[in-house]
């Protein structure tokens, strides 16, 4: 289940009214706020998205019952693809990328595809992004990277991506110690950012350039097969093949994100490529 702003029905009421709130069904601003109340007291991520996960926390024993699983999609070969209906909708670049992708990495469906497509627009900002920032100021590297920069070291690594990258990533990944410089090397590439140096050996082997020796590859030519890598890798297909339904959105988000941030971006990108594809 997924219930959010703009959510209806029964188990909108019946969320209301455990929150106290006036059970009229329909999930608004006011509702998520009190969502996000809750979700931050019981110790879940304050995102006023309520998913099985919050359902059943707020309402022990009595989860929905799970929808019943989507009946088998055919397998498409890529040439069938509806390619030409995604024009303007995403760059002719990326198109261009989707069938030899699609033939390496099981993308067997239109399905797939779209919700592949879905998270890659939202992690790339629209398919822009090909590499990671690590542009960071002082403060920023005490936020986002705090135990790698202990008392004022951060200030003699701030606006310097390399020295960074070869700090936060260092013996682990894969890689090497700082001073090997792999932490820059295989920084984050791609559309869902590759990163580390024992996922570039891995991905390594499904394509046919030395992505070892040619890093930037995966930024330049292979941003949308390393997405896909990722979905392959981490048995993302399977979730993606349960269906079109924002609960679907939501899972595939949950193993992409970690979390569910920018779902609404997420569900909004599916559903346009879904109804160009299927």
């Amino acid at each position: 289940m997924l219930l959010k702003v703009g959510s209806k029905g029964d188990d909108v009421k019946k969320l209301q009214a455990k929150l106290g709130l006036a059970a009229d069904g329909h999930f608004g601003p006011g509702t998520e706020a009190k969502v996000k109340v809750w979700q931050a007291a019981n110790g879940l991520t304050a995102d006023g998205l309520v998913g099985d996960g919050t359902w059943s926390k707020m309402f022990a024993g009595s989860a929905p019952a799970p929808a019943a699983p989507a009946a088998p999609v055919a397998a498409v070969a890529p040439s069938d693809f509806k390619l030409a209906n995604l024009k303007g909708h995403i760059p002719d670049s990326v198109i261009a990328q989707i069938p030899d992708t699609a033939a390496r990495f099981g993308i067997t469906t239109p399905l797939r595809l779209a919700h592949l497509l879905a998270q890659a627009s939202h992690e790339s900002g629209h398919f822009k992004a090909v590499t990671e920032n690590l542009n960071y100021s002082a403060d920023g590297l005490k936020k986002i990277f705090p135990k790698y920069f202990p008392g004022n070291i951060n200030e003699s690594y701030a606006r310097n991506p390399q020295k960074i990258a070869n700090r936060v990533y260092s013996s682990r990944m894969g890689n090497g110690n700082e001073a090997s410089g792999e932490g820059f090397k295989f920084r984050g590439r791609g559309f869902i950012q590759l990163t580390g140096k024992s996922n570039y050996m891995a991905f390594d082997k499904t394509v046919d350039d030395d992505i070892i020796a040619n890093p930037d590859l995966v930024a330049t030519k292979y941003p949308l097969a390393s997405a896909a890598f990722f979905f392959q890798k981490n048995s993302l297909w399977a979730i993606c093949d349960r269906g079109a339904t924002d609960q679907v959105v939501a899972d595939v988000t949950k193993r992409v994100n970690g979390a569910h941030i920018g779902l609404p971006d997420r569900l909004k990108h599916f559903k346009e490529y879904w109804a160009l594809l299927k």
